[in-house]
């Protein structure tokens, strides 16, 4: 459910802002437009919206200034004390996962940034399909993480980063669940969502899947 890599946020949770900022170069094109991945998850919703993997608050700190009310649900204790400090009393900040959570529906929309991949693929079914049932009809599940058009693409972007010398960017990868559109559009679609992709960097897309309405 993730919390497996727990360990490596809560040791990252003072170094993670500024790793966003492209200056180290095994990370630098997967932070690429970081500020605009982040923006354009924020203007994609608007309401009462569930955030997960929080984080240290960033794309939180973007939905709060586009006048959405926030639920923002984070396992990493460090990191929920960075998001705290940089907030305030203007989010409700909560322990917890994409699996589990205390939050009652339903909910206009839920978001993430760079987390999703935490999740295996079963994992990512079984969280979806709770997602389905938290949203109000219409609502949207909005993500922007590392995921791949095929495993194709995912394998030679291993072995890109290893040519380039990016070993730990490759033990990343090779480490967590970065999965595919096609996996991800079968598990939404089997969940009542409609599903879009819009890429943003050589990493990085951002995933916008609306829940059916019956008319």
């Amino acid at each position: 459910m993730g919390r497996e890599f727990l360990s490596i946020f809560e040791d990252w949770a003072d170094r993670y802002d500024s790793s966003t900022d492209g200056k180290d170069p095994q990370y630098a094109a997967v932070f690429l437009k970081y500020e605009e991945i982040l923006q354009a998850v924020a203007d994609a919703v608007d309401g009462n919206v569930v955030e997960f993997g929080a984080g240290t608050g960033n794309l939180t700190t973007k939905l709060l200034q586009n006048g959405c009310s926030v639920i923002a649900i984070e396992p990493s204790e460090p990191m929920r004390a960075q998001a705290q400090e940089k907030l305030g009393n203007h989010v409700t900040l909560l322990d917890g996962d994409f699996l589990h959570f205390e939050v009652e529906g339903p909910v206009d929309h839920i978001v993430s940034s760079y987390a999703f991949h935490h999740l295996t693929d079963e994992e990512k079914g079984r969280a979806i399909r709770q997602y389905a049932s938290l949203l109000s009809p219409g609502g949207k599940v909005v993500f922007a993480d590392t995921m791949f058009p095929t495993n194709t693409d995912f394998e030679h972007t291993i072995s890109k980063a290893k040519e380039d010398g990016f070993f730990q960017l490759a033990e990343d990868l090779e480490r967590e669940y970065y999965t595919t559109h096609t996996v991800l559009r079968e598990l939404f679609e089997s969940a009542g969502f409609v599903v879009t992709f819009k890429q943003y960097n050589e990493f990085v897309w951002l995933l916008e899947a609306k829940k059916w309405t019956v008319s």
